[in-house]
């Protein structure tokens, strides 16, 4: 069952787990002298056949960039450092940013954190091929009106594939389709074309999202413990089952992060922490969430402002201060519009 929750007067602290375009080379160093981190990456590498603490560690950027690579990485590195975080307690709200929807699903209980691993291993690798299959791309489409901007995305033959905040779109398609559609941008609108393997988010990913769905096939979900707002619109959903559905559709429909953030505004969300590879969510929660205060994990020392959200009152100072309005309109594109 999907609906959205009113706003209630109490803390909420909401976990958000990044996506693809996050990662880089080295993101796993800093978090390898945490408890079982070794360990537990150990046991990821042989159930995925991916050696993940090289990767993650001395891995280049060439590698870590592949979407194969990147995904269990990313998921990998985002529920290490919840556990840190948290001590295996519940936050009052859970929201992934694309891959980022398995992590965080894993957190609230949904699935376990070994098939959240080995199911983004599948995923990427399967979006990988679907890639390879044909030449698609995407583009970031910048400022502009929206009901124009929407206008052009469709007489060009594109699809939405991700909307991160108003006036950040990310298109997808075929690859000659959007060179045309940046030659003759929308009126007031900059088209910056993105270094990715295809088209993510868009019926591009058809086959992926076939081999994700036998992959879910034999899973019994669990109902989330705590509040999960979900990629295509925002709802808060309570059923692990079709929050597993929603995960498999995920891959050809567009990621409304947009509407993920108002979401946790009507959830009352007073506090929020960005898991590692921390930074890219943070800056979007800060524009959207004026009000609550944000930490991004980035390194260890970071755990102690986001462990301290968990006990200071809202009305405090936010642990993270740096102003929302400090960054151009169009910082954060550059690493959160790989919505994969």
């Amino acid at each position: 069952m999907a609906g959205r929750a009113g706003g209630e007067a109490r803390d909420v602290l909401v976990l958000l787990s990044p996506g693809q375009g996050s990662q880089q080379p080295g993101m796993l160093l800093p978090w390898l002298d945490l408890p079982d981190a070794r360990p537990r990456l150990a046991a990821w590498s042989r159930r995925t056949g991916l050696d993940l603490l090289r990767l993650g560690t001395t891995g280049s950027a060439d590698e870590v960039r592949d979407t194969a690579v990147a995904q269990p990485l990313l998921t990998a590195a985002a529920l290490l450092t919840a556990d840190a975080l948290t001590g295996g307690t519940t936050p009052g709200a859970v929201c992934g940013h694309s891959v980022g929807e398995l992590s965080v699903l894993a957190i609230a209980g949904v699935l376990t954190a070994d098939d959240a691993v080995a199911l983004a291993t599948t995923r990427g690798a399967a979006m990988a091929q679907a890639a390879a299959a044909r030449p698609t791309g995407m583009s970031a489409v910048l400022g502009g009106d929206p009901e124009q901007v929407q206008e052009a995305i469709a007489a060009a033959g594109l699809q939405v594939a991700t909307v991160n905040v108003a006036g950040q779109v990310v298109v997808g398609g075929d690859r000659d389709a959007l060179d045309a559609f940046a030659a003759d941008p929308p009126p007031r609108a900059r088209v910056r074309p993105l270094e990715v393997a295809g088209a993510f988010h868009t019926p591009a990913m058809g086959a992926a999202r076939e081999a994700l769905e036998q992959a879910v096939r034999d899973l019994r979900p669990a109902p989330p413990r705590c509040a999960v707002v979900a990629n295509a619109d925002g709802a808060v959903v309570a059923d692990g089952a079709e929050l597993v559905t929603r995960l498999v559709g995920q891959l050809t429909g567009p990621v409304r992060f947009d509407l993920c953030l108002t979401a946790l505004a009507d959830l009352g969300v007073t506090a929020a922490v960005e898991l590692a590879p921390g930074g890219t969510l943070a800056a979007l929660a800060k524009r959207a969430l004026p009000a609550a205060r944000v930490v991004a994990l980035k390194e260890p020392g970071d755990l102690a402002a986001a462990r301290a959200l968990r006990t200071e009152p809202a009305h405090g100072t936010p642990a993270d201060s740096t102003p929302a309005d400090s960054r151009p309109a169009d910082s954060t594109v550059a690493r959160t519009a790989v919505p994969a």
